[in-house]
């Protein structure tokens, strides 16, 4: 399976607070001021360093790279080699490409258009009072603050959600993301860059000539599959 399945279970968002532990009159307040805390922000960019975790086997995999972001939701998620690949976003489909296999996988952009995907949730824009339950705040050093969410219709990509934000610029630093199987995605952003120019060329994917292309427009996503179901 792709890569893509990875990125999708991983995810971020962020707040601003001062408190140590905050009580459950707080947490609208909280949310709000996450919300707004990305209101304002088009665009941004930023570098990430990401490690892979299978809980059954105990192997990790690390990985970086870079995302920008645009609003109201193009995503260009980019990983250097040794594991090069493509994730990206527009206003049409979203592209996976990967150079090594010579494959890319096309999907529909309504995955992405889900307020509880993480995408959305990674750039800002999902609902988190509305979408997630949250259940713990605490400070860390080094000016962070620990987040943790549960989804109320979870998937099995997506059981558990932390998250540690910048209290000074209300910017994520690191999430941790852990699927049904207990498998982790560890994300850190660094050199978060807000309002950064970005080109619509960033969103722009046309398949190199000899990749073979599996088109998956018309056919269900397995994030689209509820632990319910």
């Amino acid at each position: 399976m792709s890569k893509f399945l990875h990125f999708m279970c991983c995810v971020a968002v962020s707040f601003f607070l001062t408190v140590i532990h905050a009580h459950a009159g707080d947490m609208s307040g909280i949310l709000n001021k996450t919300q707004e805390a990305y209101a304002s922000m088009q665009t941004f960019r930023a570098d990430f360093i990401q490690k892979l975790t299978q809980k059954e086997t105990g192997t990790e995999q690390d990985r970086q790279g870079s995302i920008v972001f645009k609003k109201p939701l193009f995503v260009r998620w980019e990983t250097a080699a040794p594991n090069a690949e493509l994730l990206l976003v527009n206003d049409r489909e979203i592209w996976n490409y990967l150079p090594d296999e010579e494959l890319a996988y096309r999907y529909s952009r309504e995955i992405a258009e889900d307020s509880r995907s993480v995408i959305q949730v990674i750039t800002g824009q999902s609902s988190l009072d509305k979408d997630f339950d949250v259940q713990n705040i605490d400070s860390e050093k080094g000016g962070l603050l620990h987040l943790v969410l549960f989804p109320k219709e979870p998937s099995t990509e997506m059981t558990e959600v932390q998250l540690w934000i910048e209290q000074s610029s209300g910017l994520i630093r690191r999430a941790r993301i852990m699927d049904f199987y207990g498998n982790t995605n560890d994300i850190e952003l660094v050199k978060i860059k807000a309002g950064a120019a970005v080109a619509d060329s960033d969103f722009k994917f046309t398949p190199p000539e000899g990749v073979e292309v599996e088109d998956h427009i018309e056919r269900p996503h397995p994030l689209q599959t509820k632990l319910s179901q």
